[in-house]
């Protein structure tokens, strides 16, 4: 399928780097770094299926390596680069961490942003508390916009995302809560990790860096 993807800037100079948003998320979430990064990078921001601008397509399978696959067509079909570094939050890591191991020879580098799938033993269930933000910004959709100029508001929302959710700021935490109720397809890429972990290898040469 065709993921929807977002070129910032056009400088052939300057290297391509991809970044990949986690689930219940979209592109909107790196939003206030872009204007740095675009200083060294052309920057391309990709929606994944059922999130951002990105449509649900039932027939596209939503494992983490999938998904990678699908990342590399959509930007070699897009703008014909095949070659790229790439960046990826949660969902977004793994899916990077795949697509090094499937064609290490396409990827500069890699940056995992607390990835998923690096855990021991994989989920075999959904469990319904790991859905609470996700049921909780659906139910809160119509006061989003005003209940997250409160304080209270956002620490119940983020306070579990990042111990520094204090220092978000309103546009970020808005458009985190927007991407989350848009996210058709939440349900399918959590079912499209549940019982897998990322064990695959990634080449020596390819450079790998994982933060957490």
């Amino acid at each position: 399928m065709k993921l929807i993807t977002t070129l910032t800037q056009t400088n052939s100079e300057h290297p391509p780097l991809v970044l990949l948003h986690g689930l219940g998320s979209a592109a909107t979430i790196f939003k206030s770094i872009i204007p740095k990064l675009s200083q060294d990078f052309r920057v391309i921001t990709v929606d994944l299926p059922g999130h951002g601008q990105t449509s649900l397509d039932k027939a596209q399978a939503m494992d983490p390596q999938s998904l990678g696959t699908a990342v590399f067509d959509s930007i070699e079909n897009e703008y014909g680069i095949r070659r790229f570094h790439v960046a990826g939050n949660s969902l977004g890591g793994w899916i990077a961490l795949e697509m090094a191991a499937q064609q290490p020879e396409r990827i500069v580098n890699l940056t995992g942003l607390a990835p998923a799938g690096l855990w021991l033993v994989p989920a075999t269930e959904r469990k319904a508390s790991e859905a609470t933000l996700f049921h909780l910004a659906r139910l809160l959709k119509p006061f989003i916009g005003v209940g997250l100029r409160f304080k209270i508001v956002r620490k119940i929302s983020f306070s579990s995302v990042s111990p520094q959710w204090n220092k978000l700021s309103y546009e970020t935490c808005y458009d985190a809560s927007i991407a989350m109720v848009q996210a058709s397809g939440y349900f399918q890429l959590w079912d499209g990790m549940i019982t897998r972990r990322f064990d695959a290898k990634i080449a020596e040469s390819t450079p790998v860096t994982i933060l957490f």
